[in-house]
């Protein structure tokens, strides 16, 4: 299994993991966003939804473990990857001359993908801990809906995750391109349709996800 290993540890072998991981990773967001976009059709619905992952959470628990190695692989090779072509290029010329010929999505996939990297732990954080152990706010025996209601109606909170999610959308827009590109599968007929896809992905990332802040924040803002 050597030469397997050695194929993976290779830059074009990394390149392959995080394409793979990122496209299995735009997978998870899609139905993330599916499920997410229940709230708002109101705390009835989406509790039940929630309501019925908990019956299964050994499965969910499974999946989760899956999805953290995927992060776990996506996260090291692209940090890898960076560090290595930066100790191949140290000297001034080459670095400037990376940057005028690497797009603005290219220079900025490492930045944003700390910035996500930040966003994603202070995220499950606060809500994995208001869903398995805080006190809920509703006194209800489901309030998934009332935890996240009442996180949206801190402004900062909607800000950072607004913030983030622009930022996510422009990571997603890159990484979806450059999957395709790191399998060989450019062709100038087809390359441009994945191109308008990679950025209508974003899009509805983007906006699917920040429109949950601002509509429970603006819902906030008319409660009182």
């Amino acid at each position: 299994m050597g030469w397997l290993s050695d194929r993976l540890n290779s830059s074009i072998g990394k390149k392959i993991i995080m394409a793979t991981t990122g496209l299995l990773l735009i997978l998870f967001l899609i139905i993330h966003l599916a499920n997410n976009l229940l709230l708002f059709l109101g705390p009835e619905i989406f509790n039940e939804n929630v309501a019925r992952l908990e019956a299964i959470k050994p499965l969910v628990r499974v999946i989760e473990l899956v999805l953290l190695l995927i992060f776990v692989f996506h996260i090291y090779n692209a940090l890898k990857l960076y560090f290595e072509n930066k100790k191949a290029k140290p000297d001034k010329y080459a670095i400037n001359a990376n940057s005028e010929n690497s797009t603005f999505y290219s220079r900025f996939m490492t930045i944003s993908g700390i910035i996500i990297l930040i966003f994603l732990v202070l995220h499950l954080a606060t809500f994995w801990r208001e869903f398995n152990f805080g006190i809920h706010p509703s006194g209800e025996s489901h309030p998934f809906y009332a935890i996240i209601q009442n996180a949206f109606a801190n402004p900062i909170i909607s800000i950072f995750y607004l913030a983030a999610m622009i930022i996510l959308g422009f990571h997603l827009n890159h990484a979806f391109q450059s999957a395709f590109q790191t399998f060989g599968w450019r062709h100038k007929k087809y390359t441009p349709l994945v191109e308008k896809l990679g950025t209508l992905i974003a899009l509805i990332m983007t906006i699917g996800f920040g429109s949950i802040p601002v509509f429970f924040y603006l819902a906030s803002l008319g409660g009182n």
